[in-house]
């Protein structure tokens, strides 16, 4: 992974989204700052990308007011704006607590596929039975 930190894009707890932020802004961080984007460019682009989730109603609101759902939504996308992202997501299901199997993780990862390079899921053993595509007998 350290060959390739300028262009990983992390999911973790351990990197939370910025509370003092609103949703737009934590997820336009990095096209504002490392890219020097505009920031009604860099916000038209972020509405347009919470449009694929139907979640551009959220733009304005902090992250203490979201769902877990949406959290990683958001969590995804500031990963996915990482140019030729290699998105890597830390224990996904400490994140989607609630949710039974991965179906809405690899639902929110196809919505922007055409965003990222690669994606790599870190997990913990015993979380396998979760994922829908598991080749386990």
């Amino acid at each position: 992974m350290m060959e390739h930190q300028h262009y990983s894009g992390l999911i973790s707890l351990d990197i939370p989204l910025i509370s003092n932020l609103d949703v737009w802004n934590n997820i336009a961080l990095i096209k504002l700052y490392k890219e020097n984007m505009p920031k009604r460019e860099a916000r038209k682009l972020v509405l347009k990308l919470l449009h694929r989730y139907h979640l551009e109603d959220i733009a304005y609101k902090r992250s203490t007011s979201l769902t877990e759902e949406q959290k990683f939504c958001v969590m995804l996308l500031r990963a996915a704006m990482v140019h030729e992202a290699i998105i890597v997501i830390d224990r996904p299901f400490i994140i989607l607590h609630n949710s039974k199997d991965s179906r809405f993780m690899e639902d929110a990862l196809e919505k922007i596929d055409d965003l990222y390079k690669q994606c790599h899921i870190l997990e913990y053993i015993w979380n396998k039975s979760r994922y829908i595509n598991n080749d386990a007998e």
